[in-house]
């Protein structure tokens, strides 16, 4: 493998014709540039030049690599301005994968934010829910993961992942607006005992399964499904009602479904996961922190 100063510095003395030319160009001693060229042949392991009466003159060998030395330098001073901007933050991509809820909340804000401060910075955004996204995390199919758990059913979180929190999230209830108890700012679980449920994901049905245990009664689950424009629609057409997170009601659609908090009140835990070293890339840790200061505005903070 060459020394990049040494093909720089090879470089410089084709162009000038000498040593002492190139030393001087260069603000080395003549020593110095010897020293480098005995270095360089050493390293191809052939001589690249040979003395002509008090000049220089390139071997076989030296001119083949005089061929390549432009280019060899360009390219490494393309790959130089590429890292620069990246460590500077005027470019970089960052893979981020999310659950639908934070797809629809948190990604939004922080793409704007970055989009206005760091135009150069693109995250590509892929949505999947844990413990898939932390495992693509783990693989290295993506930089970051938003991923959630609810107490008693933690995160399975790879040793190799580091959280940032984010934020702790209400769980609501989903009514129709002319429901009995829409009236009221927090509804009672044990008080819906009696009503038809559309369950959402595997995560969040066994926590809802879990909750409505604690409060003596199984519910009688109508349908599932873990598109939450699906369940507000299900909602608003007395299908049945539905338990969510506080997130969702960020973007309710349907003007007849409102949401209630429910008691005894229960959260799930939302955070950012990355590879420890991912931690040290500017871009990881830049997306991390607008992560958390939109996560700061949103609920539970």
């Amino acid at each position: 493998m060459f020394d990049s100063r040494y093909i720089r510095t090879f470089h410089e003395v084709v162009r000038t014709g000498s040593y002492s030319a190139a030393a001087r160009s260069l603000g080395y001693t003549q020593p110095a540039v010897s020293q480098q060229m005995k270095a360089l042949e050493r390293d191809v392991g052939t001589p690249l030049f040979t003395r002509v009466g008090r000049g220089i003159r390139l071997t076989e060998a030296g001119e083949a690599l005089t061929r390549h030395a432009g280019t060899i330098l360009d390219s490494l001073s393309a790959a130089q301005q590429q890292i620069d901007a990246i460590a500077r933050l005027r470019s970089g991509r960052v893979r981020v994968c999310a659950f639908p809820s934070a797809c629809a909340t948190l990604i939004p804000e922080t793409m704007a934010a970055l989009a206005a401060e760091h135009p150069g910075i693109r995250i590509e955004l892929t949505e999947s829910e844990p413990p898939e996204s932390l495992r693509l995390v783990a693989r290295g199919d993506c930089d970051i993961a938003l991923a959630f758990s609810y107490p008693g059913h933690t995160a399975e979180v790879p040793d190799e992942l580091a959280e940032v929190p984010l934020l702790e999230d209400p769980l609501t209830v989903l009514l129709p607006t002319g429901h009995p108890l829409a009236r009221r700012r927090a509804v009672r679980l044990a008080d819906l005992a009696g009503e038809r449920w559309i369950a959402g994901c595997l995560r969040c049905r066994a926590n809802f399964l879990h909750a409505c245990a604690e409060e003596g009664f199984a519910p009688d689950i109508a349908c599932t499904t873990d598109d939450n424009l699906v369940m507000q629609s299900l909602v608003a057409s007395g299908v049945g009602i539905a338990m969510v997170p506080q997130l969702v009601l960020s973007f309710l659609c349907h003007s007849k479904v409102t949401g209630r908090i429910v008691e005894p009140h229960t959260r799930r835990r939302v955070g950012a996961y990355a590879l420890r070293e991912q931690l040290r890339i500017p871009a990881t840790a830049l997306v991390l922190d607008r992560l958390v200061a939109v996560a700061g505005r949103k609920v539970g903070c």
